[in-house]
């Protein structure tokens, strides 16, 4: 029997045959995997866009929806007492916007962390009650000394405050808080900014340190003045994009806070729907007179929103390779609701 019948293995071609064969097996597999991790990242950006977008418009639609709300008849006149300067809380303004472009006097528009993106974005002022109104069991007006009618309140010295009845509405700052027996005193000429009569009446006078005395009645409801600006600001993260939105709020002792929302917010277009028209006005069409913003009921906010997540995106035009979107929402204002 010949030698040669009796070797066994592969020859050359057929290893050659074999691994191609491999290859292309492994390649099909990779391709596979790549296709799918490619598709979980974009899945992945979207979900992080639509998140970042759900996230901004319900608490941008939670402070919108309040503004205005007096806690009595949201009709009715106001006063205010607080003496004059530059804080933008200042001026009772239950809603106010400033264009892109425009100067908005709530916050420094630049280049540095928290500063606003002033050139291409709006913001939005909005005013009104920060929580639940409390009833007053009494008022000595002669003594500047508002009686609370509640266990526990949430107040503090120095803390801006709200007083209202069917008459009229008065702003003013707390100069002392007795949290024992509950009582708010809204002296004259102390605290910053301080009060510039102690008198609460309609309209404010501010000739005196008296001013115009006014007794608010039992039932009447007090609480702490909410104001809440919303704008674009430098997040000085470049790596999720840049852009952040923010919110700058009047808080306790009467202190601005400033807290980044929701990151990956590039832009914020701000349109506003005037009550019996047809008409969609921005902020410079209305002007910055209380009397041009009387009407807005409603509040068309866009947002653009980009992915933190990079390269996940063929669109050329977006830098990083982000996703990228654009939301509209529309906002009804409650409290101007007829």
């Amino acid at each position: 029997m010949n030698a040669r019948n009796f070797q066994k293995g592969m020859t050359l071609v057929e290893l050659m045959v074999a691994m191609v064969l491999g290859l292309v097996v492994i390649g099909g597999v990779v391709s596979v995997l790549v296709s799918n991790k490619r598709s979980y990242t974009t899945n992945e950006g979207l979900s992080q866009v639509q998140e970042t977008a759900r996230t901004a418009f319900e608490l941008i639609a939670r402070d919108v929806r309040q503004a205005g709300g007096t806690g009595c008849d949201n009709a009715r006149r106001m006063a205010n007492v607080l003496n004059t300067g530059t804080a933008w809380w200042l001026t009772w303004n239950s809603i106010l916007g400033y264009d892109a472009g425009t100067a908005d006097p709530a916050v420094t528009g630049g280049a540095a962390v928290t500063n606003r993106v002033e050139a291409d974005t709006d913001t939005l002022h909005l005013m009104g009650i920060d929580g639940a109104m409390l009833p007053i069991t009494s008022h000595n007006a002669a003594g500047g000394v508002l009686s609370v009618n509640a266990a526990t309140t949430p107040f503090a010295v120095n803390d801006i405050m709200l007083v209202c009845d069917f008459d009229h509405s008065t702003t003013f700052q707390a100069t002392a808080y007795d949290a024992t027996n509950r009582t708010v005193t809204h002296a004259a000429a102390t605290g910053t900014p301080g009060n510039c009569s102690q008198g609460l009446g309609f309209p404010q006078d501010c000739t005196s340190a008296t001013g115009n005395v006014y007794s608010f009645p039992q039932n009447s409801q007090i609480g702490r003045l909410y104001a809440v600006n919303w704008y674009i600001g430098n997040n000085g993260r470049a790596a999720d994009g840049g852009r952040s939105l923010y919110r700058q709020r009047l808080g306790n002792n009467g202190a601005v806070t400033t807290e980044e929302i929701v990151s990956g917010v590039t832009d914020m277009q701000i349109r506003y729907g005037i009550n019996n028209s047809n008409t969609i006005s921005t902020a410079t069409t209305l002007g910055t007179g209380s009397a041009a913003w009387g009407p807005v009921n409603s509040v068309f906010v866009t947002l653009t929103v980009r992915s933190t997540d990079q390269r996940i995106s063929t669109d050329s035009t977006l830098a990083e390779g982000r996703i990228e979107r654009t939301f509209t929402y529309v906002i009804t204002l409650r409290n101007r609701v007829p």
